[in-house]
């Protein structure tokens, strides 16, 4: 089925044409890099194996734990490329910043798999790379489509909490600001329909969207949502509360990875505004609404595309060759 033409407006598309254009010729984002899914087939030909095994363990123990390494991976590609930059401890690493603190997770699993695999081949594998199998291997188990994850990343020395700041998409942010950090990094509208419907799976804070309940500072609700979902998340998200409780961020499909996160924005019921402002939104109408339509009418088109744009993602300014390094823990470079 053919996917929709008319999601960027004509003065949206030139916008894009001129940003590219602009580029300068030391652009870091997406680009052909020596990456190959069997990057590791003689140095650790149990790799596949040993990452699906701890990340079924992780799951089994906690369902949440997919949407968390999958999140993970997105928000380390965002800031320095795909290089385990995420990981690395500090109070000036990336773990601080404003949309990881107190809310990335999941480092614990990722402990576990480094040490999994360094017990089967000491030295060789990337924290990156676990991260990109990891996130893989979530949305598989999670019922999502798998993908030949491209492999011969390297790991970044230093993190960037002021880059993470800046660059990883916020649930406050309105339409264009979010479709502009995707441009930044390679990406285009698709991906950010697309990825954006990895929130088919997880939990999020309360702090990340009770704004919406009190929309005009006058006890009135974002006027987009579903008066049955502002109902319910007056009910998880007192006023008087800490914004630690949670709610699911795909109503109705909270641990399935399918296309019921789409359905929830047709009908109000997106749990982010970041989210619902996908559909709902004056920019959204004349750019992403029509996708959001598209992947709620084809549900294995939407499995599809997620695969190729995670791929697409995990290219983002990998290090290899001989920049960066292999880290024998994923929280602290190499000494």
């Amino acid at each position: 089925m053919k996917r929709p033409s008319s999601f960027i407006s004509g003065y949206y598309y030139y916008l894009l044409v001129i940003a590219l254009l602009l580029l300068p010729l030391n652009y870091t984002g997406v680009r052909a890099q020596v990456l190959s899914s069997d990057f590791y087939s003689t140095t650790c030909p149990n790799l596949l194996k040993i990452v699906r095994k701890e990340v079924q363990n992780a799951i089994k123990a906690e369902t949440r734990m997919a949407a968390s390494l999958l999140r993970l991976h997105f928000h380390d590609c965002f800031v320095n490329g795909c290089d385990g930059s995420v990981l690395l401890d500090g109070n000036d690493g990336e773990k601080f910043a404003l949309a990881n603190l107190n809310s990335a997770r999941g480092f614990e699993v990722v402990d576990a798999i480094k040490t999994a695999v360094e017990s089967a081949c000491s030295g060789v594998v990337s924290c990156a790379d676990i991260l990109a199998i990891a996130a893989r291997d979530s949305v598989l188990l999670s019922g999502g489509n798998s993908w030949k994850v491209l492999l011969g990343r390297r790991d970044g020395l230093v993190a960037n909490q002021t880059g993470a700041n800046a660059k990883l998409p916020s649930p406050f942010e309105d339409l264009n600001a979010i479709i502009a950090k995707f441009v930044d990094v390679g990406l285009n509208l698709t991906d950010v329909v697309v990825l954006s419907g990895g929130h088919t799976i997880g939990l999020a804070k309360c702090a990340t969207f009770s704004f919406r309940l009190n929309f005009t500072g006058t006890g009135t609700a974002d006027p987009t949502m579903d008066s049955t979902l502002v109902s319910d998340l007056r009910t998880r998200c007192p006023a008087t509360g800490d914004g630690n409780n949670t709610a699911p961020l795909d109503r109705n499909s909270t641990d399935l990875f399918d296309n019921h996160y789409f359905q929830n924005l047709l009908n109000g019921k997106g749990l982010l505004a970041s989210d619902q402002i996908l559909f709902s939104s004056d920019v959204g109408a004349s750019t992403t609404k029509s996708l959001v339509q598209f992947y709620n009418d084809n549900p294995s088109l939407f499995l599809a595309d997620f695969a190729n744009s995670m791929v697409k993602m995990g290219n983002i300014s990998p290090l290899t060759g001989s920049s960066g390094e292999i880290r024998k823990n994923c929280r602290v470079a190499n000494s």
